[in-house]
């Protein structure tokens, strides 16, 4: 009777132990069980070099989102087109400029977004028309280098 006692005890701690480790898991990755509070709006831009998925989304520097996809537009082909994920409560202005910026000198990239003056704001799906693309540091060292500088 003591062992079924004691396996039935050390069953239940088990169990516990395994569902802290799993929300624990969930809260330290940022993952979402069932979509999150969230919506989505598209940017297009002509370059997103070193931008990777899950690179923050910020306003007047507060993150406010996250990067969720990274593709080839489908409708020009020749631009990336970046999904973005922006927390529910969050409004941002549908002539806001999305630029891809670098954290400090050799940082992660990320999306930071400029306000505009309009009162109109996005909505699920919405797109955001005004970009500016990453500046390429390789590329323009490259060119003060080899004295091509424009």
């Amino acid at each position: 009777m003591n062992n079924a006692k004691l396996e039935l005890t050390v069953g239940v701690f088990m169990m516990i132990g395994i569902l802290c480790l799993g929300y624990l898991s969930i809260k330290l990755g940022k993952m979402e069980l069932i979509g999150g509070n969230n919506y989505r709006v598209t940017a297009r831009f002509d370059s997103v070099s070193g931008l990777k998925t899950g690179a923050r989304v910020e306003l007047a520097g507060v993150e406010i989102g996250s990067v969720e996809r990274i593709g080839l537009s489908n409708a020009s082909g020749d631009q990336a087109e970046v999904t973005l994920r922006i927390k529910d409560g969050i409004t941002v202005g549908d002539d806001v400029i999305a630029s891809v910026r670098t954290s400090g000198i050799i940082g992660d990239k990320f999306i930071k977004l400029k306000p505009g003056g309009s009162d109109q704001f996005l909505k699920e799906g919405g797109r955001i028309r005004e970009t500016e693309s990453a500046i390429d540091i390789e590329e323009l060292v490259s060119k003060f280098i080899h004295g091509k500088v424009d």
